[in-house]
């Protein structure tokens, strides 16, 4: 597909900032340690440059690994803290998700649902402590069920899912240097944004607040409905290659973070309250179409209104994710 010239220079800058006197590096990376927040107080696992591509893995929601093996404590344990030599503060850091890869064959999900999904009376019927539900996984035929259904849920003898892994986590140390922000958290250095779309192919922008960046990757999930309304997705371990290149500050600025895909061009919100995770995720869509498109503010309100989606990715978390999205082929006639 010809995308438009915005989209085409965007690509064009990050080529532009990765540029260095050393080559482009393929570096596999297996993670000894992992982190339970976003921060800057810890040790880089590993020093990497604009343009290197890593290859690592991640363990699941619950801090085991791709062998059932208990590595950390529960909460999202992440890979990381990457170094990014050339990230500086008010540059953006953009990761393509070149590979995001099932490595075993269950996962683990609960059985309740989020109390911002359903009435209290729904809520009083599910037990408080909710009961732990393990999938089976066809990696070959990317199809998931539940593994007790047999025995437990009549009803779902012949119920499967189609898989889609993706990283729940994805972030940068946030921008205060005091604060370590557990990895259930999300915000302006993106976190446990929990979005189905942050998949192989897709490109997020994240904005920079540290020298280095910090950059994380965890919360492997084989599926997941939007919102995660049951407090977990089909959550697994992965194995995951990321490519990260450098956008200089005086090339492009972000207050949160954008992503795109093949289908795509998306902006993230996130707030406790819904309306104002909506708004923030709409403004930034304004504000990509105003700087990248140079659409006036008159011009936008007619292309926002006529093409845009929203999804609601996250809600059982502390924060409401909200995604902005407008399908990049309703934007190919538009002029720069």
């Amino acid at each position: 597909m010809k995308y438009p010239l915005a989209i085409l220079s965007l690509s064009l800058s990050c080529t532009l900032a990765a540029a260095q006197d050393t080559p482009p590096r393929l570096i596999h990376f297996t993670p000894a340690t992992f982190s339970n927040s976003f921060t800057i107080h810890r040790d880089p696992v590993l020093h990497i440059q604009s343009g290197d591509t890593v290859r690592t893995e991640t363990v699941d929601a619950f801090g085991h690994d791709k062998q059932g093996t208990k590595r950390q404590g529960g909460g999202n344990p992440l890979t990381g803290p990457f170094y990014i030599e050339d990230a500086m503060p008010g540059d953006v850091l953009a990761v393509t998700l070149n590979e995001v890869t099932l490595n075993r064959p269950y996962a683990y999900t609960s059985e309740t649902f989020d109390e911002r999904s359903m009435p209290d009376s729904i809520l009083r019927q599910l037990p408080k402590r909710a009961p732990i539900v393990k999938w089976r996984l066809d990696l070959q035929n990317a199809l998931g069920w539940p593994d007790s259904a047999a025995d437990t849920y009549d009803h779902l003898k012949n119920f499967k899912v189609t898989l889609h892994p993706f990283l729940g986590c994805i972030g940068v140390a946030p921008s205060n240097k005091k604060d370590e922000i557990l990895s259930f958290f999300q915000g302006p250095f993106g976190g446990n944004l929990d979005y189905s779309r942050l998949a192989k192919g897709a490109i997020i922008y994240l904005p920079v607040f540290h020298p280095g960046a910090y950059f994380y990757i965890g919360d492997g999930h084989a599926a997941q409905g939007d919102g995660e309304i049951a407090g977990n997705a089909l959550e697994t371990s992965l194995d995951v290659e990321f490519t990260v290149k450098v956008i200089k500050s005086d090339l492009l600025r972000l207050t949160y973070p954008r992503a795109e895909d093949a289908t795509y061009i998306m902006t993230l919100g996130s707030d406790k309250d819904l309306n104002k995770a909506l708004k923030i995720a709409s403004a930034g869509m304004l504000n990509w179409l105003q700087k990248d498109f140079r659409l006036t503010l008159h011009e936008a309100t007619q292309v926002i209104s006529t093409t845009m989606e929203y999804t609601i990715a996250e809600i059982a978390d502390p924060e409401v994710v909200v995604v902005a999205k407008i399908r990049k082929d309703a934007l190919l006639t538009l002029h720069n």
